[in-house]
């Protein structure tokens, strides 16, 4: 169902969004791209007369008890967001300190057309995460129309997120503008693109971007790896690490993987060359070394300049493509050579050769933040994990309720 085929006049709608912002110490929110991008769902319902009710989670509170066994509601709450959410919708926020309830239930009754109320961190329930029934049930309730625009949670079988989705027939459910564009942005990638198909892979673990890997395999005409997890290749074929980040445990894996590229006549693109450091630092003494020769004393942090120039090449005559994961320490700005370097080649790409390039989230995102180059790509994913799964060819369970 497309949101704009709903009937959304005069009637209260829950819409699931991801507010997991990132907050300082003073509950400053760091980041505010998640709201920004719910923004277009929000101000459209607004517009067309809902009554509109917001739920989110933030962060793990049920991982992070106080000592009494309770929620820490103050550090969990969502309260923080109201200010930033009211200058994207141009509009007074309503805020209760509760996701169901009486008090909840009351001010959704007083909710009217054009006027919006947030709800409390969805995750101060356990029954959250573990999909309860009564608990989406109490959610379902509070409205005629639920909206899910929450992709970086849709991967996960919540009750806000599936559960409650199951309460609500065709006509009265739907996808948000954002989890529609992310679907799309994923489907280019997946089905018939226009190729050359480059994926860029990084990140710590092998283990995490298996399945990743294994369906690029189906697709993609070059395969580019750097982070941590180029180390375990390296280590694989019999290079020397030292110190590296590795999984000693992952070299059957990673052979296996390059065996079945070879099949596949995928080609797979790894570092030539590495920037190292003497200690996880950003002021660490450092060196260039050649790959899979990395000394006893030396960790690799970073792609070396050979690696660079090789992966840009490959980027540049690229017409689609995949990044997922940083080349090396991006956080620290000795080592974020490399990663910075991929940035500005996709981004050129993208621009001169007309590719379609999507940042597939999680650290990926930051770095082309960092960059400054977010508006100069195809589509930047708010979900690190979701995407991972869709473009692994997984079903969301977020997805599948809403289809259903």
């Amino acid at each position: 169902m497309n949101l704009k085929d709903l009937n959304v006049e005069g009637k209260k709608v829950l819409v699931r969004v991801d507010f997991n912002v990132p907050l300082d110490g003073e509950k400053n929110i760091t980041d505010d791209t998640r709201i920004a991008k719910a923004a277009p769902t929000i101000q459209y319902l607004l517009e067309n007369g809902a009554a509109v009710i917001l739920m989110s989670h933030l962060g793990r509170p049920q991982k992070k008890l106080k000592e009494d066994g309770t929620v820490d509601r103050e550090k969990f709450s969502l309260a923080p967001v109201v200010t930033t959410l009211e200058d994207y919708a141009g509009c007074q926020v309503q805020f209760v300190p509760d996701t169901i309830g009486e008090e909840a239930k009351a001010a959704v009754e007083a909710l009217e057309p054009g006027q919006i109320l947030l709800l409390e961190n969805t995750r101060f329930y356990a029954g959250e995460e573990k999909g309860d029934e009564d608990l989406a049930k109490a959610m379902a309730d509070l409205a005629d129309v639920y909206v899910n625009d929450a992709f970086g949670a849709a991967h996960r079988e919540h009750a806000s997120t599936a559960t409650v989705a199951r309460f609500f027939d065709a006509d009265h459910k739907s996808f948000g503008f954002l989890i529609a564009a992310e679907l799309e942005g994923a489907e280019k990638l997946l089905n018939n693109p226009n190729h050359p198909v480059t994926a860029i892979v990084g990140g710590a673990k092998v283990s995490d971007k298996i399945l990743l890997l294994e369906k690029l395999l189906d697709f993609a005409d070059n395969i580019i790896i750097g982070g941590a997890m180029a180390y375990t290749f390296s280590l694989a074929q019999g290079g020397k690490v030292g110190n590296s980040l590795v999984e000693r445990d992952k070299t059957d894996n990673a052979m296996a993987l390059l065996k079945k590229a070879e099949a596949n006549g995928t080609k797979i693109y790894l570092p030539v060359d590495t920037k190292v450091g003497k200690e996880f630092a950003n002021e660490t003494p450092s060196d260039i070394v050649k790959a899979g020769e990395i000394g006893d004393e030396w960790e690799g942090l970073d792609i070396g300049p050979e690696s660079i120039k090789n992966f840009s090449d490959v980027i540049a005559t690229s017409k689609s493509i995949l990044w997922n994961g940083p080349m090396g320490v991006f956080e620290m700005s000795n080592f974020a050579i490399g990663t910075n370097a991929i940035a500005e080649a996709v981004a050129k790409a993208t621009k001169e050769n007309d590719a379609y390039s999507l940042i597939g989230g999680g650290d990926s995102v930051s770095a082309i933040n960092q960059a400054g180059l977010s508006d100069q790509v195809s589509f930047v994913s708010t979900g690190g994990g979701a995407m991972l799964e869709l473009l692994e060819g997984k079903e969301l369970p977020g997805i599948a309720a809403i289809k259903s």
